[in-house]
């Protein structure tokens, strides 16, 4: 052996000891006759020979008996090194006692004093192979549990990146199961105590553990709620996250129709406590609407005998017939909230429509807007509750009328039509419908009495009706209802 001449300081005896020292395992084999010219002391232990028994042995001595490790292939494995100076395997050694030691093994060719050698480095690696097999059954657990489990489950970094997720979960948020890792808030909306809240506010309280909400869209246009809890799982190098969810959108939905009907009955009992004002406030005003109008026609007469009090008569008969105005209109609101009883009856669409329209003018007649009417030229009638179906077409024209006045920019104009098949529609042309409007519980206006679209739907379908609404290819919705015609009546004796 030969000193390098960059380490001076070194003799060939330590390099010997060094060979000695380590715990890499070191067989020499000559490279013709591939016989063991030597063993280091970490090969002697692992093989349980020592070096005077381990240089005899051949390759079927200390080998695997397994066929992919017989003698004939360990030779042309060091042979190989020969040729093109090294070459690697696993290579299954047998100890001394029996047992087989799975390797990964460098011959590498190497020249020696006395000729051309192999020098094959080895180490155990069983337990790395155990350890690899624990890792891909884990793994495969892992995976069946992320494919296959109901738990919606995430795991996330810092930034709030899905880092690993349960199929459930994907879908639930509306994530694609092969997609790109991508922030949480690109599917869902984070809540925290019931409102919108950001991915920063999330982590801040999450110390280790939060509660949280989310908000999903679905396929359908519907949405999903969740809500479960986040938890920071602190690493030796690293910030992990994990969020545990369940559905609770037959709860939250739950909750909403629960909501929806108590606004529902709690409008009931407002709408039918306005109808009791009103008759009293008509019962109330007719008697002094029609005394005062006795009186000024007394005084109308009276000022008609003086030629001098030509404008004195002018003024009483306008005043005179702004008081037989506001008695129509009280006329009228006891004949519309009159009936409270709820009785199917025989009604005609056309006199329900014609009803209505006084009260229509005069919501529109503020903003401007023209009521326009086409009724059916014969009666349409109807099977129908006469007051509330009057209701709903008040509140159908009311909501019209409304959207014609937020819309500036259009006609100001309505159409109010009937039909002989016991339809009733009303136009408007303004914003269009964004949404189903019966989807929703009221109107969402501030002030107004209208009774609400939900209520109309009650209303009209109780009478196995159908109400509708839909967008109008020309701009603007149309509203309307349909009713069953009433049975003719069949003649005497028939």
């Amino acid at each position: 052996m030969r000193v390098d001449p960059r380490a001076p300081e070194l003799v060939a005896a330590d390099f010997v000891a060094m060979m000695n020292a380590s715990r890499m395992c070191v067989l020499i084999h000559d490279a013709a006759t591939k016989n063991i010219l030597w063993a280091n002391p970490a090969a002697c232990e692992l093989l349980e020979f020592g070096l005077s028994e381990i240089r005899p042995l051949k390759a079927d001595h200390m080998s695997s008996s397994a066929q992919q490790y017989d003698r004939v292939i360990g030779r042309a494995w060091l042979q190989d090194a020969v040729e093109k100076g090294a070459s690697r395997i696993e290579w299954h050694y047998r100890s001394k006692s029996g047992r087989v030691i799975p390797t990964d093994a460098l011959a590498v060719r190497v020249e020696l004093a006395q000729g051309p050698a192999v020098m094959v480095q080895f180490r155990d690696i069983e337990r790395e192979q155990r350890v690899e097999r624990e890792l891909r059954l884990t793994t495969s657990y892992v995976d069946a549990l992320a494919h296959y489990t109901s738990t919606l489950a995430l795991m996330l970094d810092e930034t709030g990146t899905i880092r690993f997720a349960t199929d459930t979960a994907l879908t639930a948020i509306g994530a694609p199961v092969d997609g790109p890792m991508r922030p949480l808030t690109a599917f869902a909306r984070l809540r925290l105590d019931g409102r919108d809240a950001s991915w920063a506010d999330v982590l801040a309280r999450a110390t280790p553990v939060t509660p949280v909400q989310l908000e999903a869209g679905r396929p359908d246009n519907g949405r999903v709620w969740l809500e479960g809890s986040l938890e920071r799982l602190r690493e030796e190098d690293a910030t992990a996250l994990l969020m545990i969810l369940h559905d609770v959108s037959d709860r939250v939905q739950d909750q909403v129709r629960r909501a929806r009907e108590l606004h529902r009955e709690n409008y009931l009992a407002r709408y039918n406590a306005m109808g009791d004002m009103a008759m009293a406030i008509a019962h109330e005003l007719g008697q002094p609407l029609a005394a005062a109008a006795n009186f000024l026609a007394g005084v109308h007469t009276r000022a008609a005998r003086l030629p001098e009090a030509g404008g004195l008569a002018q003024g009483v008969a306008s005043a005179v017939s702004q008081i037989e105005r506001a008695a129509a209109i009280v006329s009228s609101v006891r004949a519309f909230v009159g009936h409270l009883e709820q009785v199917e009856q025989v009604a005609d669409l056309n006199d329900v429509v014609e009803e209505c329209l006084y009260f229509v003018r005069l919501r529109a007649a503020p903003l401007g807007v023209e009521v326009r009417v086409r009724l059916a030229p014969e009666p349409v009638l109807v099977r129908c509750e006469r007051v509330l179906t009057g209701q709903v077409v008040l509140n159908l024209c009311f909501n019209a009328v409304d959207e014609m006045g937020q819309s500036p920019a259009a006609p100001k104009q309505i159409d109010v039509a009937t039909a002989p098949d016991g339809t009733f529609t009303v136009d408007d042309r303004g914003r269009g419908l964004p949404r189903d409007p019966f989807a929703e519980s009221f109107t969402s206006k501030e002030h107004g009495s209208g009774i609400g679209l939900a209520l109309s739907h009650r209303i009209i379908t109780r009478q196995h009706g159908t109400i509708r609404a839909e967008k109008r290819a020309e701009g603007g919705s149309r509203f309307g209802f349909t009713l069953p015609l009433a049975e003719p009546e069949q003649p005497a004796g028939a």
